[in-house]
């Protein structure tokens, strides 16, 4: 150990340095979602160049020598001498928090507030090659792992040609030093730029794929229809309550506000915000102002109407959202986001911005189209009536159930009260439930057993839901109610464990068990997911033994393929399910925190989500089976 602890131990990281040490810090993941995230970065730079209204074309293209490039046709990063001593370009890519972003007079609306895009990208990049269009001539820099490959002149950029136009054009290589993979994933990215087309009427995208071994793509994103396209995609494949969707627009205390919303024949919300362009994970102040506007303006038609006595009590949020589909894009000025990855919006006055345009909009809308405020009325009537069926028969979460789990074969709790070490396992089958009661480390780990396939929550009524054995009991164990208005409201700070772990078996039917749990979890719980606490397990499809005795666990046929390429003579077990293996084998794949492998489910993109898990859990029963043989086996399950 060092034995001293003075000034010259302290390590200040200069420049981009403090990005190439802590990656994480910055761009959240050194796997693919880093990856797609570095570019990301470029586009929303783009994009912002939109929103100040002078950037109308985006050319993302992914380059055969695995590089991306991103160009626009906005004004150009300023290349002119900067009070530093050199190109303002020069200063954008290789200081952290320097941009225009800061300068009100440059943007009045932006995603990438930290200030950290391009330069983070610079400094986490094999290379980066800057190509600016600018006052008419095109100007150039390179970088190398941050630190710049190009001999400025007097402190500016070279001049490399001539240009009528103006734009930026980026080009990089994430460095494989750094990340765990330099692949780009196309479906995640091409999503993503539909999100943005959708956010953005009148922006066009195109994405090209021009790398070795993919299938040459090319695809232009151009939704001058903006959120209201987005939402009936969104809802394409439901039977809809509204023939079209709903656009609110406005502008209050300088925040512009869109909503569009459409109601189909479901029982659950699925309501998208976003700031600036940026996919508010968690919600956020907008949110809340359009759910609480939106119920009070219903109950106020409601009894207007008649539909509720005086006697009534009010429609909940959840009955007068029974059934919608809908996105809130706003514009803020200076949104304030929790946590670098912005997945929450903060700012007070837009709850109070976005309630005041929706209940104005609303309103004049209702008055206008009587009919369908009727219908969203008696959509909101039927969710009360089935909500108060499920009080009186005592399916509300309120009460303990009457038997003991363990006694019954049920939940096999753990010993420790503590919510940030403990786990529950959501186990498929009896024999490996027990085998996992066996093999668990009691204090901290918890086994639910479930027999087959729960219920299929995308196509049940909420009576239904609620009264499923299965699903009563995951809500009792977690701790932290369920949905909202059905007699014990969801809050994640009650939730019993850190880890909501799925443990099925490596296989098809396996793979859809897991997307009926996650579909649950997605569609009434999914703080569990955008706050990181669900998992699945990856068990091994295989074990080899050699003859020297020493074993390895194989988890796909890719590892399998390996091994055999340096073994000639081994012994080959496959198993065919969980409950194959003893409690100490289950232990050493599967529940040893310091062995297993799992995967974290996430949420990165509200359309593709929602996308997936109507695929997954519609009535395309030939879709479906596609996808799950196609993906079962995928080294990535985030949503």
């Amino acid at each position: 150990m060092p034995d001293t602890y003075n000034a010259d131990s302290i390590t200040v990281l200069e420049g981009l340095d403090a990005v190439r040490k802590t990656p994480g810090m910055y761009i959240g993941s050194t796997g693919q979602k880093g990856v797609n995230h570095m570019l990301y970065e470029i586009v929303d730079n783009s994009v912002d160049e939109h929103m100040a209204g002078y950037c109308s074309e985006i050319i993302v293209k992914l380059n055969a020598d695995g590089s991306a490039t991103v160009q626009d046709n906005g004004r150009g990063i300023p290349v002119e001498m900067h009070k530093k001593g050199v190109s303002a370009e020069r200063v954008v890519l290789t200081t952290l928090h320097a941009g225009g972003k800061f300068d009100r007079g440059s943007y009045r609306v932006s995603g990438g507030l930290h200030g950290v895009g391009s330069s983070v990208v610079n400094a986490l990049s094999e290379f980066m090659k800057i190509d600016i269009s600018r006052g008419g001539a095109i100007y150039h820099d390179e970088y190398r792992r941050g630190k710049p490959a190009q001999e400025l002149k007097d402190g500016l950029l070279p001049v490399v040609g001539k240009s009528k136009t103006t734009g930026t054009k980026t080009t990089f290589k994430p460095d494989s030093e750094i990340f765990d993979t330099i692949l780009f994933g196309t479906e995640e990215i091409k999503s993503r730029l539909h999100q943005i087309a959708y956010l953005n009427p009148g922006l066009s995208i195109t994405f090209i794929d021009e790398r070795k071994n993919s299938k040459k793509d090319k695809v232009i994103y151009l939704e001058n229809d903006g959120i209201a396209g987005m939402v009936s995609d969104m809802c394409r494949d439901d039977e809809k309550i509204q023939k079209n969707p709903v656009v609110l627009s406005g502008i209050s205390e300088n925040i512009k506000v869109d909503c569009a919303f459409q109601y189909i024949e479901e029982f659950h919300e699925n309501i998208t915000g976003f700031c600036n362009s940026i996919y508010t994970v968690e919600g956020g102040t907008h949110i809340t102002g359009f759910k609480a506007a939106f119920t009070t303006v219903i109950n106020g038609y409601a009894r207007q109407l008649g539909v509720l006595k005086d006697k009534d009590d009010n429609f909940t949020g959840a009955d007068v959202r029974s059934g919608m589909v809908a996105v809130v894009s706003i514009k803020h000025p200076a949104p304030v986001f929790e946590g670098q990855t912005k997945t929450k919006l903060n700012n007070q006055d837009a709850a109070k911005a976005v309630s005041s345009v929706i209940t104005e909009q609303l309103t004049r809308y209702f008055d206008r189209n009587p009919s369908e405020l009727k219908a969203i009325i008696d959509c909101a009537q039927k969710a009360s009536s089935l909500r108060h069926a499920a009080e009186r028969t005592k399916m509300g979460m309120l009460q303990k159930p009457k038997y003991s789990f363990d006694s019954n074969g049920k939940l096999a709790n753990c010993n420790s009260k503590d919510a940030s070490k403990c786990e529950i396992f959501i186990v498929e089958g009896d024999s490996a439930a027990g085998s996992a009661k066996m093999g668990r480390d009691r204090k901290y780990q918890a086994i639910f057993p479930i027999r087959g396939k729960i219920l299929n929550v995308q196509k049940a009524s909420i009576d239904k839901v609620l009264s499923n054995a299965e699903i009563k009991t995951m809500i009792y164990a977690f701790g932290c109610g369920f949905s909202e208005g059905y007699g014990n409201d969801f809050n994640i700070e009650k939730l019993r464990y850190d880890k909501i772990i799925i443990m099925a078996d490596a296989d098809v039917d396996g793979s859809h068990i897991a997307t009926l749990l996650l579909s649950f979890f997605y569609n009434f719980m999914p703080e569990l997911i955008y706050e990181g606490h669900v998992y699945v397990a990856m068990p091994p499809l295989y074990k080899a033994s050699t003859p020297d005795g020493k074993e390895q666990y194989l988890y796909d046929d890719k590892a399998l393929t390996a091994f055999r390429k340096n073994h000639r003579s081994f012994k080959l077990q496959r198993y065919k399910g969980l409950g194959e293996m003893s409690a100490e084998q289950l232990w050493e794949t599967t529940l040893c925190p310091k062995t297993r492998k799992m995967r974290q489910i996430e949420i990165d993109d509200a359309k593709r989500a929602a996308d997936i898990t109507s695929l997954l859990m519609g009535d395309g029963v030939q879709a479906r089976r596609e996808y799950i043989q196609k993906n079962a086996q995928s080294a990535n399950l985030s949503l």
